[in-house]
């Protein structure tokens, strides 16, 4: 099972629409909502730590590209 953690308070990136996007890359997927101290990060790009792995894009659609890549290997 996978384990995506991201915020939702930082500014960078809108939460909600990317979790949507993350259950459908992963239905069983545990995902955390909340501070992850990366607020330098999210204030200007979206992440997720995948596994232990932090992971950021420029946009939803690429972070979500990078994370079913991380996932296939």
């Amino acid at each position: 099972m996978n384990d995506f953690k991201t915020c939702d308070i930082c500014k960078g990136f809108n939460s909600d629409t990317l979790v949507e996007k993350l259950k459908k890359l992963d239905e069983t997927a545990n995902i955390s909502i909340g501070c992850q101290n990366f607020c330098a990060v999210g204030s200007k790009k979206t992440f997720v730590i995948v596994n232990g792995i932090p992971v950021n894009g420029d946009n939803e659609d690429e972070l979500v590209e990078k994370i079913s890549n991380i996932m296939n290997k």
